[in-house]
């Protein structure tokens, strides 16, 4: 690593420790030509994913899509923001851990959906009426008798 101050390419760590999301080392440095401090981070590098689209289009794995998803679904409901974050970020594990490079669109609303339904059955709803595409009121029907496993009254 080379010193920001001189330039030199030697330096020597002074003291490393995990960052507070364990995701990373923070290593404090010391220049041996200057003798300046800096701190550097060491990160796992992941490889991207890529989704794959029902067209068969490819497109980098955007977390930011699925945080949208769920924020809507879960919009005027008793859904804390750091319940909706903690889902984003458990899809995402999910992918990573699964080393797959290449995931469809299909596979990724299914988690979604999967994760909706234990959070709130509205939001589940709300999502599933869009993920699904729902036609008709029957449709819909469908669904909320297979979450409530209770033939609904008609």
């Amino acid at each position: 690593m080379n010193c920001p101050v001189c330039r030199a390419a030697d330096s020597r760590v002074v003291d490393s420790r995990l960052t507070e999301d364990g995701c990373a080392v923070r290593r404090r440095r010391e220049c041996v030509q200057c003798a300046r401090r800096f701190t550097t981070y060491e990160r796992l590098e992941a490889p991207p994913i890529f989704v794959v689209k029902k067209d068969g289009g490819r497109e980098p794995f955007d977390r930011e899509k699925i945080l949208a998803g769920v924020t809507k679904a879960c919009e005027k409901r008793p859904v804390p923001r750091e319940e909706i974050e903690r889902t984003a970020d458990e899809i995402e594990q999910a992918l990573r851990d699964n080393l797959a490079t290449e995931v469809p669109t299909r596979e990724i609303g299914e988690m979604v959906i999967e994760r909706l339904r234990a959070l709130d059955e509205v939001a589940y709803v709300r999502f599933a009426s869009v993920y699904k595409d729902f036609r008709d009121a029957d449709s819909f029907v469908q669904e909320i008798e297979k979450l409530s496993g209770v033939k609904a009254e008609r």
